[in-house]
């Protein structure tokens, strides 16, 4: 196996694209590590990208978006100051993610990049309109996070390709995200569903929605027909109703040792009513 330690994501890059062979990038090898000592994956490159200038950097740009390192740890995440105040529903997600010891390395690159559809963070990500900066052989491109799972363990990265940067749109007024997720247990499970929501508020009606699914299909769900059910509504008991069928009808899950099709299908509607509740009560401004 060949080891790299770049300075840039240029030369991440570069290095990608001329590698023969299995390539992986390492930020918090949460994944990574796990794969190639259980025998899953052996690398033949192994990129390391935690020296390149700031990739654990958060940083709050002047028009209230947020610009996060590939590198950031769910643990550096939960400790800043403001990114929680803003995107609650991310940086709960994020930590919902293994153990404390698995918070001081694991990230949101590669929680995104593994490729699960049971990854917790994804579906709060796509929620709020999260894009990632990627770096490629041709320059750089903005892609909207729901965009880069193609598949169980697959993306949409072409090769040479890496995921240099998270950006987190403006939280601006009157907003609110939450995420919640099943697991059989009460710690340290995968999600069996998962659900994002993120809603804005003029005075209490509903201007602007987005609602993800995850563990519920191949991929992670931006469902719209859950957006327009409680857009323009005051999320009542009837728009709760719309929004848990559509959610439930959005669903394509498997049937596994975890929960079958017709429970998955129940819980998503469930927990899509129940994080619509914390993000409409946190955009009105609620300490939920």
């Amino acid at each position: 196996m060949d080891y790299h330690s770049p300075a840039s994501f240029a030369e991440a890059s570069a290095l990608a694209a001329n590698a023969t062979g299995i390539t992986r990038f390492l930020a918090g090898g949460t994944d990574v590590l796990v794969q190639l000592r259980s025998d899953l994956v052996t690398p033949d490159t192994l990129i390391d990208i935690k020296k390149i200038n700031g990739v654990s950097d958060i940083t709050r740009n002047a028009d209230g978006s947020w610009s996060l390192g590939v590198a950031v740890t769910g643990a550096e995440m939960s400790e800043h100051p403001e990114l929680g105040r803003d995107w609650p529903g991310v940086v709960e997600a994020m930590d919902l993610i293994g153990s404390t010891q698995v918070q001081g390395r694991a990230t949101l690159t590669g929680n995104l990049c593994n490729g699960s559809p049971a990854a917790d963070s994804v579906p709060a990500m796509v929620a709020a309109g999260v894009t990632v900066t990627v770096t490629g052989q041709d320059g750089t491109r903005e892609v909207a996070v729901e965009d880069i799972p193609t598949g169980p363990g697959k993306t949409s990265l072409a090769k040479g390709e890496v995921v240099s940067a998270i950006n987190i749109p403006a939280r601006g007024n009157n907003g609110g995200d939450a995420y919640l997720r099943f697991i059989p247990r009460t710690e340290m499970d995968i999600a069996v569903v998962g659900v994002g929501v993120s809603l804005r508020l003029n005075g209490d009606t509903v201007t602007e929605a987005r609602v993800s699914l995850g563990a519920v299909a191949p991929t992670v769900l931006l469902v719209e027909d859950c957006a327009q059910a409680v857009i323009g509504t005051t999320l009542d008991d009837a728009a709760l109703d719309a929004l848990g069928a559509a959610a439930s009808a959005a669903c394509n899950p498997i049937d596994d040792k975890r929960g079958t099709i017709a429970f998955r299908t129940e819980v998503a509607g469930v927990l899509a009513k129940r994080a619509a509740k914390i993000a409409y009560a946190r955009a009105k401004g609620e300490d939920v």
